[in-house]
């Protein structure tokens, strides 16, 4: 399959003329214009439709407002996402929030002008009344047409059954504050259970709003047989792992830990067994729908054991 490189040789011009002719932009000697077509013609090429959107704005910046509770899941999207925008020669231009005045603050101030794009990424929190052109990726907001996520029906109900193969079937859910991340994650939760035969508890779904210590405490004491915990994300299973100890109960022996949401352990950690997604594969599909294509199919992830 020809590629610019090609067109730019038959043409004897510069991969940037080919660029402009490309776009329809202006500056173009006419010959040189139509040694491009020509070439383009006689290769058969056919342009890459992102890259094309992408180069034809006008700042080359794209706006990230990272609204992740913890530093730690943020760096990975915002790794990926500068890797992907890197390759459309565009740059991320960072912005930080971790409250809705703090998002609606960031996209006013990008919205002024300094970037042709904007996409927030982890929000675990109402977000505001933000413009349609303002893409969510991987936030707990209501699905929507501008949202990018994950499908949390699969990674709960994928996760109940590996701990149900693993002998463990007294399983403590701690889901989402609420929302559809909320209601997906513990549809999947009761399917798993049911296709086991298992009798779904209403006591093994602590509080979203307790610390993780007191609610694991008030769960074991309820219920000691407990012998596995789904947890939203690593950080959270960090959390757990620290309660069980104090708690004397062995982490995996007496009860396993399990994120849903990937496993990004600290230094000299080892990894939780969990669902993991591909940032680069989100990534991709944010620059996909700034481009105007792309799909809000909710991404599904990959069972991961360490």
């Amino acid at each position: 399959m020809a590629n610019i490189n090609d067109v730019s040789r038959l043409a004897q011009v510069s991969k940037a003329t080919v660029s402009r002719v490309l776009s329809g932009s202006r500056g173009v000697r006419q010959e040189s214009r139509e040694a491009v077509l020509r070439a383009v013609e006689i290769l058969g090429y056919e342009p890459n439709a992102i890259a094309q959107s992408l180069t034809s704005q006008s700042t080359g910046c794209v706006g990230v407002i990272c609204a992740t509770e913890h530093m730690q899941q943020g760096t990975g999207y915002l790794y990926a996402l500068e890797g992907q925008l890197r390759r459309h020669n565009k740059h991320l231009l960072l912005r930080f929030a971790n409250d809705p005045d703090g998002v609606a603050h960031a996209v006013r101030e990008l919205g002024r002008g300094l970037c042709d794009a904007m996409v927030v990424i982890g929000a675990r929190f109402p977000l505001p009344p933000l413009p349609e052109s303002v893409l969510l990726l991987d936030c707990l907001a209501p699905a929507a047409a501008n949202s990018i996520g994950v499908d949390h029906r699969f990674a709960a109900e994928t996760a109940t059954r590996y701990l149900v193969a693993q002998g463990r079937r007294n399983i403590a859910l701690f889901n989402y504050p609420a929302g559809d991340a909320a209601e997906n994650t513990l549809l999947g939760y009761r399917q798993a259970l049911e296709s086991h035969l298992i009798p779904y508890h209403r006591q093994r779904l602590p509080d979203a709003g307790q610390p993780v210590a007191t609610a694991l405490a008030t769960l074991l004491k309820h219920d000691p047989g407990c012998n596995a915990v789904l947890v939203t994300d690593d950080h959270q299973g960090r959390e757990a792992m620290a309660a069980l100890a104090a708690l004397q109960r062995a982490v995996p022996q007496q009860v396993m830990v399990f994120s849903l949401g990937g496993s990004q352990p600290p230094p000299g950690a080892a990894p939780l067994p969990a669902i993991a997604y591909s940032l680069d594969t989100l990534a991709r599909q944010v620059v996909e729908r700034l481009a105007g294509g792309g799909h809000n199919t909710p991404l599904r992830g990959q069972l991961f054991t360490p």
